[in-house]
């Protein structure tokens, strides 16, 4: 077993279900043929709980796209997976022999869903293979990575996107339509992170702490609500429990400076639940609670009533339009980017008690 192998077994085994232990929902099964006459064919490469409980369901209600294949270096898991999806015995892949996906017609899409770490090689890898790709957020530990997935993507002539769901989510459409007339944002994200042996906890694997985690969606939902990039940042880190987060952040609040007066305030946290985002126009605030949910966006307080729809098929149909129009995601690899530089001035500022400026960050 290779060192990928072992890292990634672990880590399922620390922050995943193993295969034993998962209960998929039960679907009409659609053989890939059938399937493949109308929708674009993605392949899962990881499946931890993401894949397991939101990518795999979402794929059932996709209109555009449908579930290919699969990449894990767990062989019960592939099996399962294959079992449980009447998937191809050609279409189940491990680590080792993933580059074989080049010459399979029925994968149009890789979907990376591993640790941070891991996002730049499964995502050059699947480039090199000449598959689109979507990578879940943050597109990498570093902006220098970013680019390399980037520089990969357009040699190798394939989409690339991130996987920015709530983009897809009407709630958060209607907030984007506020744009510059916002006066006041403010959003906290954050959950009580109980397993301190998942790979989250390790620096080298997620690339930083809760930041990394789920604070890029206050970062995403400034950036997209105001319809601006942010200039400068102010930041302050705290630990009450130094003994765990001892390499990571454990709760990070900022505060991000635009070019015109938006006052602006985000907190995340591994140790405090909080999930809001709440912004003021022209004096009517608009607040929703929970903001960055999964499911159930605005059911404690919202300024609208939309029907619950699935984000991640939204964001799958979405990006097979952008394949089949040869259009630009509008969650591209060059907005993954943008928010690393953006993270890696926040962090900056952190440790350095000091606004940092992110404007010349954003374009070396």
């Amino acid at each position: 077993m290779n060192h990928l192998q072992t890292t990634r077994r672990n880590f399922l085994r620390q922050g995943g279900t193993l295969a034993a232990g998962i209960m998929l929902p039960s679907f009409l099964n659609l053989s890939c043929a059938d399937q493949k006459s109308k929708k674009l064919g993605v392949a899962l490469v990881g499946l931890g709980r993401y894949s397991t409980n939101e990518l795999a369901v979402a794929l059932q209600a996709t209109q555009s796209c449908y579930l290919a294949g699969v990449v894990s270096g767990t062989p019960e898991k592939r099996d399962f997976w294959a079992d449980q999806y009447n998937l191809k015995p050609e279409n189940i892949y491990d680590y080792d022999n993933f580059d074989r996906i080049a010459d399979n017609k029925d994968i149009d899409i890789v979907y990376v869903v591993l640790p941070n770490s891991m996002h730049a090689e499964f995502v050059i890898r699947a480039a090199q293979a000449g598959k689109h790709v979507i990578c879940e957020k943050p597109l990498g530990i570093s902006s220098a990575e970013c680019l390399q997935m980037i520089n990969a993507c357009k040699k190798h002539g394939v989409k690339l996107s991130v996987g920015y769901r709530l983009h897809f989510d009407p709630y958060h459409q209607y907030l984007m339509q506020l744009s510059d007339k916002v006066q006041y944002l403010e959003a906290s994200n954050g959950y009580t992170l109980k397993d301190h042996s998942e790979w989250r906890m390790d620096k080298s694997l997620a690339g930083g702490g809760a930041l990394m985690n789920i604070g890029i969606y206050c970062l995403q939902s400034a950036c997209y609500v105001t319809g601006k990039t942010p200039i400068s940042v102010t930041a302050q880190a705290t630990k009450t429990r130094p003994d765990l987060f001892k390499d990571i952040e454990e709760t990070l609040s900022f505060q991000l400076q635009f070019d015109r007066g938006v006052s602006t305030n985000f907190v995340t946290s591994h140790q405090l639940p909080m999930n809001r985002l709440m912004a003021i126009s022209e004096g009517r605030e608009y607040t929703l609670s929970p903001a960055f949910s999964y499911r159930g966006i605005g059911k404690k307080y919202a300024f609208e009533q939309y029907k619950e729809l699935s984000q991640q098929a939204a964001q799958m149909d979405d990006f097979a339009t952008v394949i089949r129009k040869n259009k630009v995601s509008s969650v591209s690899g060059e907005m993954g980017l943008r928010d690393l530089r953006i993270i890696e001035a926040i962090y900056e500022a952190a440790d350095a008690r000091k606004p940092i400026s992110i404007s010349d960050k954003l374009y070396t």
